[in-house]
């Protein structure tokens, strides 16, 4: 849309991976881009190569489920940015046992990554969107909050932030605002090679292991998600609200 206003984007967990994909791409659609992650210096080498694309970009080094650090970075986005109107939360960790070694540390770490910090950062950043009455919230879930071995915290947290987003987007649909969320299947990715490291197999043979499972004989990559992201931030997905997209190469449920 050649005439839509210049819309400002806050994307966590964007240091690598997925987030810095999402970010790098709602730059490429026009966004100027806050890039927020723990790792300040992975944001800020995501940022230098969007600004040398011609986008304007932030890094920020924050702690998402830490509630000052994150009222502080969201008022230093709209301060130097522009008023934040879309918001992805990405932000992620993985503490992965098996219920019965899971230490209470496991748990709580992946629930105040996940939960705490989607929950703290939607707080801060809706009140521009309601202000502005147009928002975008997309928050990334995971085919683990279908159930999966070894991930109890990671599956509780993923799949509690499905009806996180459900219950946003009721509460601020009436101010322009919609909340979705995409659930990945198996994304090459950081994270995934460390999951292939706890089975203790190569990551190779690990990806060819969950290729078999996919109907499209593929896994996924970080644009695969970014490409999904887009639209749902888009000015075009506006009657769009509640819902959980999976995007694992083949039907979810």
């Amino acid at each position: 849309m050649h005439n839509a206003p210049r819309r400002t984007a806050i994307v966590t967990g964007a240091g690598r991976g997925i987030g810095a994909a999402i970010a790098t791409r709602l730059a490429a659609d026009g966004m100027a881009v806050a890039l927020l992650d723990l790792d300040k210096e992975g944001a800020e080498r995501v940022a230098t190569a969007v600004r040398a694309s011609g986008g304007r970009a932030l890094a920020l080094g924050v702690d998402v489920s830490e509630r000052g650090q994150v009222d502080d970075v969201v008022a230093r986005v709209a301060d130097e940015l522009g008023t934040p109107t879309v918001l992805v939360n990405d932000a992620g960790v993985i503490r992965d046992n098996l219920l019965f070694k899971m230490t209470d540390h496991d748990w709580d770490t992946v629930m105040s990554v996940h939960l705490t910090g989607t929950f703290l950062m939607t707080r801060a950043v809706q009140r521009y969107m309601t202000q502005e009455r147009w928002g975008r919230i997309v928050n990334v879930s995971s085919t683990s909050a279908l159930g999966n071995r070894g991930q109890a915290n990671y599956a509780a947290a993923k799949a509690g932030l499905q009806g996180f987003t459900k219950t946003v987007a009721i509460e601020l649909g009436p101010f322009g605002v919609t909340a979705n969320a995409v659930a990945p299947g198996y994304i090459d990715t950081d994270m995934l090679a460390v999951t292939a490291d706890r089975v203790g197999i190569s990551y190779k043979d690990f990806k060819a292991h969950l290729v078999k499972d996919v109907p499209v004989n593929r896994m996924g990559t970080p644009q695969d998600i970014a490409n999904a992201v887009s639209f749902l931030a888009g000015e075009g997905a506006g009657f769009v609200s509640g819902q959980v997209l999976y995007i694992a190469g083949g039907p979810k449920n």
